[in-house]
């Protein structure tokens, strides 16, 4: 727990009954501090309904479904794919039998 973690400058700067969206600390630190979802909607209620209304579990089946339709698989040297498999191979037939 830094001083800055737990935003004490904020808390001096801002103090009682205030917000902190403007403070420096905010400023700061908001675009590391704070995950933004791919699936989140933060448009206005009107342009969501303009837009096609569509809840997270919607926005989230279109984006695997549009990264399984864009996946390109990586290219492999043929001598490097073969050593690993045969790496593989070596490796499961030295440990014992398991249910995964």
């Amino acid at each position: 727990m830094s001083e800055n973690g737990q935003a004490m400058d904020a808390i001096r700067e801002v103090g009682p009954g205030a917000h902190f969206l403007g403070c420096a600390h905010t400023q700061a630190n908001f675009e590391t501090a704070f995950y933004r979802s791919n699936v989140a909607d933060n448009n206005s209620f009107e342009q969501w309904k303009a837009d096609g209304p569509q809840d997270a579990a919607q926005r989230a089946n279109a984006v695997w479904k549009r990264m399984l339709a864009e996946y390109e698989a990586l290219v492999i040297d043929p001598g490097v794919d073969e050593a690993l498999h045969e790496y593989i191979a070596r490796r499961k037939a030295e440990q014992p039998d398991t249910h995964y």
